[in-house]
């Protein structure tokens, strides 16, 4: 079968403007990003205590773990645009909707029907670039992605903080207009036609597993779950949290914190297609772990600000290799009639990695403090990083068409 991605220069002229795919990724990661600073006070608002925040964080993401694959499947069979559509719109509309919500349950509801609309967003934007560009193109453009992701992480944190630190936490949940905003250019700009038309459901959640089965996959997906656990749960759970209550920092300081992850993920994301023609998936995934590993024992056992920050930049260093390998393996290990349903479950896991990760950092920060909690970050990343090594070198790309 002829691959889907666009070698050929008449389906390189169906592309969509990758202003386009980058809208749509921005969009699936407003849900956490815009709360992780305001989360302190929206969780005070309501008079409830530090597990509140992990409950807060992981609505957004529990859906996902169900829905994401089902989603991907609806993608392959009826098209990415038909599929997109309503995940944005349904995700735009109840975050805005948050803005007022009335008690802590009906906002954490709010946040559950945002996370079916999320569900696709983030992994329908590989998708899309999976589709449209081949081999080195497709690497460097999903590092283009990412980094525009990582850009958007550094900006909208310290926006969602801003509108807070102004008009209150309410405010932060504005910008989730941007989505509908997306809605509308996948409509005039994303051309959408059936991938399966003879086959049923069936037959291709069988064609999909042959892929999911295969080494490459199931390594990226074990990746991509413990990477997310750690993400969500060191990152945008409990740093906040540490920010506040360690050092004091008000909404709109503990924003821009949130830069340095994004400067150093951004750093790296950007120069994707050089490095992974010189070091590799396996080394590039293996030097994240290490650099995740040290990100944590600097942000939990040295208590100064400053380090903290360094940490964080340390841990977005990481991200920035990781991610796109990771997501750029998957994406071209999957044949383009699968490739929704692959991806998506993919996502499902990560969806899986970004409910336990908030639940668990935010449990073990009201037990234990943050010292264990980070402790704890530093090993299960230092056994990330020596499984990955030992097993890492069947993070091989399939061979694309040439």
């Amino acid at each position: 079968m002829t691959s889907a991605a666009g070698s050929h220069p008449a389906h390189a002229l169906l592309r969509p403007p990758l202003w386009v795919v980058f809208s749509i990724t921005v969009s699936g990661i407003l849900s956490n990003t815009l709360i992780n600073a305001p989360l302190p006070d929206i969780i005070s608002a309501f008079g409830r205590g530090d597990g509140a925040a992990g409950l807060l964080v992981a609505a957004a993401t529990l859906p996902g773990i169900v829905v994401a694959p089902a989603i991907g499947l609806l993608a392959d069979r009826f098209g990415r645009r038909a599929v997109l559509l309503p995940c944005l719109i349904v995700f735009g509309l109840a975050g805005l909707a948050s803005s007022f919500a009335p008690t802590f349950e009906s906002l954490v509801g709010l946040r559950f029907v945002q996370g079916v609309g999320s569900a696709g967003l983030i992994n329908l934007g590989v998708v899309l670039i999976a589709d449209y560009w081949e081999g080195a193109d497709r690497a460097r453009v999903i590092g283009w992605n990412a980094a525009v992701l990582t850009v958007s992480v550094a900006i909208i944190p310290p926006l969602g903080g801003g509108l807070a630190a102004l008009g209150g936490w309410r405010w932060s949940f504005a910008p989730f207009v941007l989505a509908l905003v997306a809605a509308v250019a996948v409509a005039r700009y994303v051309r959408s036609t059936p991938r399966q038309g003879a086959h049923s459901f069936v037959e291709q959640i069988r064609g999909a597993a042959v892929v999911v089965r295969s080494p490459i996959v199931l390594g990226c997906i074990a990746f991509g779950t413990v990477f997310f656990i750690l993400t969500f749960g060191l990152i945008l759970t409990a740093l906040p949290l540490m920010l506040e209550q360690r050092f004091g920092l008000g909404v709109g300081l503990r924003g821009l914190v949130f830069v340095a992850p994004a400067l150093g993920a951004t750093l790296v994301a950007f120069n994707m297609g050089k490095l992974r023609v010189r070091f590799g998936a396996r080394r590039l995934l293996v030097a994240g772990a290490v650099l995740f590993a040290v990100g944590y024992l600097t942000m939990g056992f040295l208590p100064v600000l400053a380090l903290v920050v360094l940490g964080a930049f340390i841990h977005g260093l990481g991200e920035g290799g990781t991610v796109p390998t990771v997501q750029e393996l998957v994406a071209s290990a999957s044949p383009p009639e699968s490739r929704g349903a692959v991806v998506a479950v993919w996502v499902g896991f990560v969806r899986l990695g970004q409910t336990i990760g908030p639940l668990a950092a935010a449990a073990s920060v009201a037990s234990f403090g943050f010292g264990p909690t980070y402790g704890a970050g530093v090993v299960l990343a230092g056994m990330l990083a020596v499984t990955t090594a030992v097993f890492g070198s069947r993070f091989r790309p399939r061979q694309q068409p040439g």
